[in-house]
């Protein structure tokens, strides 16, 4: 029988867990507002008070938010940039990377520095703009897609994975008649679906929480994105969203308050639900080809 020897804690364990514990409350605290806040009863609300628990529940919020136009545009708005973006991202990022691995490619120490390159410049938001426009970009979901499709840090992350993969393996599909795209979609591929699952979720998190570029690039509240939209609830009160929408006498029976509460929770609500079932893909497919022996 063998005995594994527990760790002795030290004081500075105690009061290492002891702040992690107490920082980890601490950020709790804004999500349990908004989640409370949310779910609370209109009839019982009370501004400015910190709702631990609602003090009744009620979906009047929710109900209210789902039957805004607003709120069903900014949506299909941001599933559409989160979905498409999602697929071309890994279409592009695992492909380009893929080439990036063969050192027989010519003029792959070009690519490779010009890839590099935009690690550590970058052009700017005026020249960015000029282009979106020249390229008449403007007020189009393509917009917030075509400009972000990879990136640098991410094809470097995938290509230290794909020259993790063994070479023989490679070599034996071409000895069996497969071509290099036959290679790509039936050997690294299957054997990348770690790494894929981590980066498809590191790409629609992205997309589903852009921001800045959809403030900048899109004008038509139509094509709004959900984060979009959230920022003119919370802090523009004359928001063209659903804060219009209530201002007809609506808003005297679900409050502003709790609107907007509804609206943060619901744009978080796929993520969180999402994350769970990647989680597991999502951490081996960080650790795979981090180290080499």
């Amino acid at each position: 029988m063998s005995f594994v020897a527990k760790k002795k804690l030290t004081t500075f364990d105690y009061v290492n867990y002891s702040l992690l514990a107490l920082i980890s409350i601490v950020c709790l605290f804004p999500f349990i507002y908004v989640f409370s806040v949310s779910f609370t009863d209109p009839k019982v609300y009370i501004p400015l008070k910190f709702y631990l628990f609602p003090d009744k529940w009620s979906l009047s919020a929710y109900k209210y938010i789902l039957s805004t136009n607003s709120f069903i545009h900014a949506l299909k708005s941001t599933v559409f940039v989160t979905v498409i973006g999602t697929i071309l991202n890994l279409i592009v990022s695992f492909s380009f990377a893929y080439v990036l691995t063969k050192k027989t490619l010519p003029g792959r120490k070009i690519l490779l520095a010009a890839v590099i390159f935009t690690l550590v410049f970058n052009a700017g938001i005026l020249p960015s703009y000029l282009l979106i426009k020249q390229l008449g970009l403007l007020n189009s979901y393509w917009s917030l897609i075509w400009p972000t499709l990879t990136s640098a840090w991410s094809l470097l992350v995938i290509k230290s994975f794909l020259e993790s993969h063994p070479p023989e393996l490679e070599e034996s599909a071409r000895i069996d008649g497969c071509t290099e795209i036959g290679v790509f979609l039936r050997i690294i591929i299957p054997l990348s679906m770690p790494a894929i699952a981590a980066f498809m979720l590191f790409f629609a998190v992205s997309h589903w929480n852009t921001y800045f570029n959809a403030l900048i690039y899109i004008s038509d509240s139509k094509k709004w994105t959900l984060q979009v939209l959230i920022k003119s609830l919370v802090i523009d009160s004359d928001s063209t969203g659903v804060g219009q929408a209530g201002a007809g006498g609506d808003d005297r029976i679900v409050p502003q308050e709790t609107i907007r509460m509804a609206a943060i929770m619901l744009a978080m609500a796929p993520i969180l639900l999402v994350y769970p079932f990647l989680q597991k893909h999502f951490a081996k497919g960080v650790m795979l080809g981090s180290v080499k022996g």
